[in-house]
């Protein structure tokens, strides 16, 4: 079936794309982590920025434009601005503004695929769609952050850079073989504003809970991405190696725990999951804090992959389910754009914190606010599910999808 090819073709655009960005963020704070806490901090503020500036925009050119040839644009212009770092990675300040201008592109492009995927796998097998996407973009991880740290050991940073460069264009290309295509239908003066996709999300009890409770618990525990090169080679004693390898651990889980996701089938079950994962994901963190050993820290990261797995599909499964299509580019974008923000909250303090604190200490305070900020999630979205059906609602646009097989 067509579906089936257009969906191969894209996680396989998805898996390429996202070899080259693990390699390149590797590579990125590894070679920053020497210089300064706060410049590791820089980079992932500079890369997670445009996503939170962007959203509005990036919605609206989204449920306005034909989502393939959008993503085709998008990732031409992140192809050419992430190649651009290499001759420039004596300069800090150019490496900053070439990674904040690859992420515009991902503000784009990040919306396009979440609003592209159930027009390629259909309505019915959306979930699958995104778990198939998810699990793609695992496994490209995986490879990025250890054959592509083997790939920066031999050939240097700025190689690995013209790598990354490089991937965005192959998967440019294998979307032009793409049939399947969202075309945003109706007069652009009937749709909703730029900031539709925030109040749509406001208003929904279910997806507000269970999407404020991600953003919450997604800030708390991201400071980890910031201590995680200072802990690898301050406390176990490794190098980018073994960075490399603890978070293959990561990505392995989130391939297992998208796996496990693409067996939800209802909105409940999905907001559920979601706030489950903030619990474990805590725990997860807590693991190597608590036993800063390798062994017990990749446990922990497998950990907290599994359940990063299971919330990167949920949470795309639930905004499709409460979302009106033709406002859904939007939706995702308002999405991203608070889990984003969250996540650059907690990405700026991880960096003042490591001035005052060591590693294992950022991890021991991460892993708590998670765990802690899961479970109040899991109550407030219990609560918004209760009085849904007390109301004797239902998802206002899609309670179920099929199984997947």
């Amino acid at each position: 079936m067509r579906g089936n090819r257009d969906l191969k073709l894209l996680a396989a655009g998805v898996a390429v794309s996202e070899f080259g960005n693990s390699l390149s963020l590797l590579v990125l704070l590894f070679w920053a982590t020497p210089i300064s806490s706060l410049l590791v901090a820089a980079i992932l503020v500079a890369e997670l920025l445009p996503l939170v500036l962007g959203a509005p925009l990036a919605g609206v050119l989204v449920d306005r434009l034909p989502n393939r040839r959008l993503l085709i644009i998008a990732l031409l212009f992140q192809g050419v601005a992430t190649a651009a770092i290499a001759p420039l990675m004596g300069q800090p300040v150019f490496v900053l503004a070439l990674v904040f201008l690859s992420g515009c592109g991902r503000s784009v492009a990040m919306p396009a695929t979440g609003a592209l995927v159930p027009h390629i796998a259909g309505e019915e097998e959306a979930t699958r769609g995104y778990a198939w996407v998810g699990t793609a973009r695992s496994v490209g991880s995986v490879a990025g952050v250890t054959g592509g740290a083997l790939l920066a050991g031999i050939f240097g940073h700025p190689a690995a850079m013209l790598i990354d460069g490089g991937t965005f264009l192959v998967y440019a290309a294998l979307l032009v073989f793409v049939r399947s295509e969202r075309r945003p239908s109706g007069e652009h003066d009937a749709r909703p504003s730029a900031l539709a996709g925030i109040r749509h999300v406001r208003r929904d009890p279910v997806l507000f809970a269970a999407i404020l409770g991600l953003a919450v618990f997604v800030g708390a525990v991201v400071v980890i991405n910031v201590a995680d090169p200072a802990f690898v080679r301050f406390v176990l004693h490794g190098d980018e190696f073994l960075l490399g390898a603890m978070q293959a651990c990561w990505m392995v889980g989130v391939i297992v725990g998208n796996r496990l996701a693409a067996r939800l089938t209802t909105a409940p079950q999905a907001a559920y999951a979601l706030a489950i994962t903030g619990i474990t994901t805590g725990t997860a963190v807590l693991i190597p804090a608590v036993f800063p050993f390798v062994v017990a820290a990749g446990i922990g990261w497998l950990i907290g992959g599994i359940s990063n797995g299971v919330d990167n599909v949920t949470v795309n499964a639930i905004v499709r389910l409460r979302t009106p299509e033709e406002m859904r580019g939007r939706a995702f974008a308002a999405v991203g754009s608070m889990v984003t923000g969250a996540n650059l909250i907690g990405t700026a303090a991880a960096g003042a914190l490591l001035l005052v604190m060591g590693p294992r200490a950022v991890f021991a305070l991460g892993g708590t606010g998670a765990l802690l900020s899961g479970a109040a999630c899991l109550v407030f979205v219990h609560r918004a599910l209760r009085r849904q059906a007390a109301n004797g609602a239902t998802d206002r646009y899609q309670d179920t999808v099929s199984p997947s097989p």
